[in-house]
């Protein structure tokens, strides 16, 4: 694997997305930011008249950055399953590249670090938007764009891996469905994990979104522990880590082939 080589990877999907950025752009940026708008604003006022406020914060303030981390979520997934089935098996384009001096580990490795910077562009815009409506407190917001683009790559590395070893695309509704339906819904996006039953919170706190989720709200209000955001950090660093070392090795066997 080489950092060039990785490279060549990303200017590929980026001259890709510059012609279907408009078809893409409803998904990356106008989505999450109704949803911000019909949670933090909508369901927020009225959340906000009859508790006051949720963990000292307004409504708006507390969704905010788990509407941004659960964006990262879904976005990391998104670009992890059907474009990596679509690169082994559909259009086959991974076999194109591999066959090319780039190697398996450019391949995967450019396709993370592709999904990286498409999670910060959206980052940015999402946290703009978010500031100019109020779900911003703190200037240490800008932290929560790295912290997404972690929690993006939490995600699509192993899940980039697993589906370099699938034959169809059938599983992949399952993954969504029973597994990132859930965690969006549970993992602290909308309501403190605090408030689920024992075992159900058990689940959440060992979820990759729920770190993600209190690492973006500990910048976007300038709060949090030292200590937990160390670990936050370092369990999100480790998903993504152990999904690209078991991606390095799915893609070199995928491209054996």
């Amino acid at each position: 694997m080489t950092v060039p080589g990785a490279l060549l990877v990303v200017e590929r999907e980026a001259r890709i997305q510059r012609r279907m950025w408009r078809g893409n752009a409803f998904s990356l940026f106008v989505g999450p930011l109704l949803f911000l708008g019909a949670m933090g604003l909508g369901l927020g006022g009225l959340v906000d008249e009859r508790t006051g406020d949720v963990e000292g914060l307004t409504y708006l303030a507390f969704v905010t950055p788990g509407l941004l981390a659960a964006a990262a979520m879904i976005l990391g997934s998104a670009e992890s399953l059907w474009p990596t089935m679509a690169g082994f098996k559909w259009m086959r384009y991974f076999h194109a590249m591999a066959a090319s001096p780039l190697t398996p580990g450019d391949v995967v490795t450019g396709r993370l670090l592709w999904a990286a910077l498409r999670q910060a562009v959206a980052a940015a815009v999402f946290l703009v938007v978010a500031t100019a409506l109020g779900g911003v407190l703190s200037p240490w917001a800008v932290l929560a764009v790295p912290a997404s683009v972690l929690v993006a790559l939490a995600f699509a590395a192993p899940l980039t891996a697993w589906a370099a070893t699938r034959e169809t695309d059938q599983p992949f509704l399952v993954v969504m469905r029973v597994g990132i339906q859930p965690l969006f819904l549970f993992s602290g996006t909308f309501f403190p994990v605090a408030q689920l039953p024992d075992a159900l919170e058990a689940l959440a706190l060992v979820s990759p979104l729920w770190h993600g989720v209190e690492l973006c709200r500990a910048a976007t209000t300038g709060h949090g522990d030292p200590a937990a955001l160390v670990v936050h950090v370092a369990v999100l660093v480790a998903f993504a880590a152990a999904g690209w070392w078991w991606g390095l090795r799915t893609f070199a066997r995928g491209l054996a082939a």
